[in-house]
């Protein structure tokens, strides 16, 4: 009985004593994974002396992807670029959907210096409505015996009915008088207008506005994965950092290139010249944040002005855009929409470099208000309203083209 009763004894201390470590193991697991203070850090995590508490240190990436669902000093820091990163995906996706991929006829001028060059003008130029220069036009005195395939499976043309604009602006007199068989006249009509609509067909390119959205959009999510992930370890925290400042490089580098494009589409030595002046130095700017000397806290300020100056350096074309655009009210929009957005990055590199407000008030920013966040906001506010300049460049040139 007493042997029984010992060994009931055993059993019963040894599941009180898997008991105590299980639940020790968990309170561990809980004060481990707590949010911690500045002074509690590594040194690869000291960033902000203002900023005092409310930090993750060297998590798990478990805990790390389930924190973007808590409140910690990098929630918003996480949060304010996601958005803004799903904003520009939306937008790229309307802008592709939307956005009509063919200009609009009756917008276009120029039409009758192009068809003075053609068979037809006499009769086209007083019917059709002003188009764009299209030297490609010349090729109907060769092409009126071969049909293109039809246009009218092209839902982008049917919305501005181009190919029947095209067929009823076809005189009579194109035909012989022993023409009379109305399924002969319908046919070339048919074929001539198949082979004069994709001439009109010019839409401006669209790869410099997409290239400017993939930026913003890398950028945006580099950001975002940077903060959320880089209180993992040193080695993480080294290659995410890396990778949020070669978005800022991108972001910016990309935004020159739909005003240098549009701008001086019909000057190719001035938008060679710009698109590849800020393209080598946002590679410069990229491989010099690889630097490891770059990352520390002291270098804080001179990255600020190191992606600042890549910015000013923006002020060259558009000053050289208004100059040969100055009479033209889009190169005025434009360049508004442009100050606003140099405006809106200004004064994110301003409070970026300067920690303000919570320099003045360490410890009450913590959670929301400090610098890093306001940056992020003023950075998505620069790059949409750098997205609407876009659109109006984009205007201007399908209806203008080159004209001046």
């Amino acid at each position: 009985m007493s042997e029984a009763s010992s060994d009931c004894g055993v059993v019963s201390s040894e599941i009180n004593s898997q008991s105590t470590e299980g639940k020790g193991k968990r309170l561990w697991k809980r004060v481990k994974y707590q949010l911690v203070e500045y002074h509690s850090l590594p040194g690869y995590l000291r960033d902000n002396e203002y900023i005092i508490g409310h930090y993750r240190s060297e998590w798990p990436l478990k805990e790390i992807f389930l924190s973007i669902f808590t409140i910690h000093n990098e929630t918003l820091n996480v949060w304010t670029h996601l958005i803004g990163f799903f904003l520009f995906l939306s937008l790229t996706i309307y802008t592709a959907v939307k956005l009509p991929k063919v200009v609009d006829l009756h917008s276009l001028p120029n039409l009758p210096d192009v068809l003075k060059r053609a068979d037809l003008h006499k009769e086209l130029m007083h019917c059709l409505p002003s188009m764009p220069n299209m030297p490609a036009l010349q090729r109907l005195r060769n092409e009126l015996k071969s049909a293109l395939p039809s246009m009218d499976s092209l839902p982008s043309l049917s919305g501005w009915h181009l190919l029947e604009l095209v067929r009823n602006c076809l005189p009579e007199s194109l035909y012989h008088a022993n023409h009379t068989d109305t399924c002969v006249l319908t046919s070339i009509k048919d074929d001539v207008g198949n082979m004069i609509a994709p001439l009109l067909v010019r839409p401006i390119t669209r790869w410099p506005f997409f290239a400017f959205l993939g930026g913003a959009m890398f950028c945006l999510l580099a950001s975002s994965t940077c903060h959320l992930l880089s209180c993992h370890s040193r080695r993480l925290a080294y290659i995410m950092l890396r990778l949020d400042y070669a978005g800022i490089a991108a972001l910016i580098a990309t935004s020159f290139y739909p005003p240098v494009y549009y701008s001086f589409m019909c000057e190719p030595f001035f938008q060679y010249l710009y698109l590849s002046s800020i393209t080598l130095l946002g590679v410069a700017t990229v491989i010099f944040s690889l630097l490891p000397v770059f990352q520390n806290p002291e270098f804080r300020t001179i990255r600020a002005w190191l992606f600042f100056g890549m910015g000013v350096s923006g002020v060259a074309p558009i000053l050289h855009k208004l100059v040969v655009y100055g009479d033209q009210p889009e190169a005025i929009h434009t360049t508004g929409y442009e100050i606003l957005m140099g405006i809106f990055y200004g004064l994110g590199a301003l409070v970026y470099a300067t920690r303000i407000p919570e320099r003045w008030m360490p410890g009450k920013f913590d959670i929301a208000g400090h610098s890093h966040q306001l940056f992020h906001v003023l950075v998505v506010a620069g790059a949409y309203t750098h997205y609407h300049a876009g659109l109006v460049y984009l205007r201007w040139r399908d209806m203008h083209g080159c004209r001046r």
